[in-house]
Parts: structure tokens; sequence; C-alpha cells
């Protein structure tokens, strides 16, 4: 029980904190929408550039490690994608939006403060590995196909589709950090110390302001919906991805023991915010996924303590 209370409550905590708040009229709908968009916009995409420029990428990349979280990433997707468009009849754009949920896991708000709680900040560079992917290839994967779902029919050429992607895919903050940081990091040339220090005071702030704000943005989404295809995301999300994770990574890769750590809680993470953007940014399953992360949260106290316990 001692993990779930040293690792994950305080996370939860703070969560709950910007819920409280916001629950009692003291953390307004545009304080909330400042927040935020500080944390992702600004704050979050500083820490990702800090974590990117100075990972060590040779030892932080390895195949074991990406492909046993990305296996099991898309496998959800599949799932969610497959259920939503054959079990419950839903048009194929929900379908996609609904998929995107049981894909994208909240590796940022979520899985960093909980896996260094529990491992520590030096067991983050697999972390990282895996964010410095994760928003351009899931979201280039979400975008592609709702893009192709919504142009079915109506001529848009290849190129077109793709530039659509691409403009949609790095006008993402969190892209533009990792992009930065990678470029600092092949460079010969060391940025100064006073840049660095300035860096670590925006860096420092993104994941509690994140968590804060993550709990006044869950305060307004309510449980509605069809609940069994919310149940359905959730299983997704916090049982399908993480098993195939943890498998994967344990018996057919042979991960060391801080890769099998990363993948596992990264993928263990409920949907993240963006599950909802992306399904408010076309329109279509907002209701759904909106539920979903908020009870999928919820429920990620009990299922990240279970991953916790059976993890080295």
């Amino acid at each position: 029980m001692s993990a779930l209370f040293d690792v994950i409550m305080p996370v939860f905590l703070v969560i709950g904190f910007g819920y409280a708040m916001a629950r009692a009229g003291l953390f307004g709908d545009s304080a909330v929408d400042g927040v935020m968009r500080f944390a992702q916009n600004f704050a979050v995409p500083v820490l990702l550039f800090r974590s990117i420029a100075t990972l060590d990428l040779s030892a932080a990349y390895d195949w074991g490690l990406m492909l046993s979280f990305y296996i099991g990433a898309f496998t959800a997707f599949g799932a969610g994608f497959a259920g939503a468009r054959l079990l419950f009849r839903r048009p194929l754009t929900d379908s996609v939006a609904i998929g995107f949920a049981c894909l994208f896991s909240n590796s940022l708000l979520l899985g960093l403060p909980i896996t260094e709680r529990a491992y520590g900040a030096d067991a983050l560079a697999g972390n990282f590995a895996i964010i410095s992917v994760h928003s351009p290839l899931l979201y280039g994967l979400g975008i592609g196909l709702m893009e192709w779902a919504r142009s079915r029919g109506t001529g848009l050429s290849g190129a077109a589709l793709t530039r659509q992607i691409s403009r949609a895919i790095l006008s993402q903050p969190l892209v533009l950090g990792i992009l930065a940081g990678f470029a600092v990091n092949l460079s010969p040339v060391d940025p100064p110390a006073f840049f660095w220090s300035a860096v670590g005071m925006m860096a420092q702030s993104a994941i509690p302001v994140a968590l804060f704000g993550l709990g006044g943005v869950l305060f307004r989404y309510r449980p509605e919906g069809d609940r069994a295809t919310i149940a359905m995301i959730c299983a997704a999300s916090l049982v399908l991805h993480p098993a195939i994770t943890y498998l994967l990574g344990r018996f057919v890769f042979d991960n060391d023991t801080d890769a099998l750590r990363s993948s596992v809680m990264t993928a263990a993470m409920a949907p993240g915010v963006n599950a909802y953007l992306f399904a408010h940014l076309y329109g279509v399953a907002k209701r759904v996924n909106a539920s979903a992360v908020l009870i999928a949260t919820a429920l990620s106290m009990g299922t990240v303590w279970f991953w916790l316990q059976l993890l080295p």
C-alpha cells in the first residue's frame, strides 16, 4: 500500500486540489484555460526541450522499449476503433476519435510524475524517449485517419492531405519543443549556463501547474454518453495497452528493468486531455471521450497501483 500513498496519492491530490477549487468557484473557466495554455504551450514544451536536449540519445533509444510500448498503443487503437465501428455502430469519424482515446495515454502529466516518484528522476530516460515521438507519431496517425475519413469522396489529393497533416502536427507546441531539443542535442555548441538556468525555472513549473490545471479541466466533464463505449476505452487504455507492453517487454524483447518500468508505467496512464481536445477539434465523440478521460483518470489510481506492484 505504500506505493499508493507515497507515489500515486500526491499526484492525484494536486489534481484533486485543482478540481476542488474549480468546483468551489475559486478557479474559474478563464483561469483554468490560462493555466492550461501556459502549461501546454510554454512550460511543458520547455520541459521537453530540456529533457531531449540533455538526453543521452544512444542510451535512451532502445528498440525493445519503443516497440513494446507502441505495439501496445496501436493494438489499443485497433481494438477501440473496431469496437466503436463494429460493436457500437459509430460513424467512421467517431470511431477514429474513440480509437485515439484508447491510443493516447497521458504520458506527460501523469506518466512523468508517477514514474519519477516511484523510481527517481534517473529512471525517466525511457519516458522521455517514448514522449519524444509520442505526439508526432500518434497525432500523425490520428489526424491522418481523421482527415482521410472526412475527405472520403471529396477528391482531396494525397499531396494536399499530406500537407494538411504536416501543418497540424508541426503547429503543436509540444512537437516544436521536442524538435528544438533535438537541434540543441545534436549541435556542437552548448548554450551558456544562464540559458539553462532560465530553462530550468520554466521546466520546474510545468508538472505541478499542469496537474493543478488538469483538475480544473476535469471538473468540466460530466460522465455522460454511451457507458459501454466509455468502459471499452477505459479497458483498452488501462488494461490492454500496459498488459501488451509488459508481456512484450518482459518476455519478447527482454527489456532491462528501467526500460520495462518506463514503458509499462507510461502505457498504464489514463487517456490524456488531448483525447478530448482531438474529439472537440473535429466535433465528434466529444461526450464519450470527455467522460472516458474523467473516469479513466479516477480508475487509474487503482490500476497504476497494480502495475507498480507487478513491476520489478
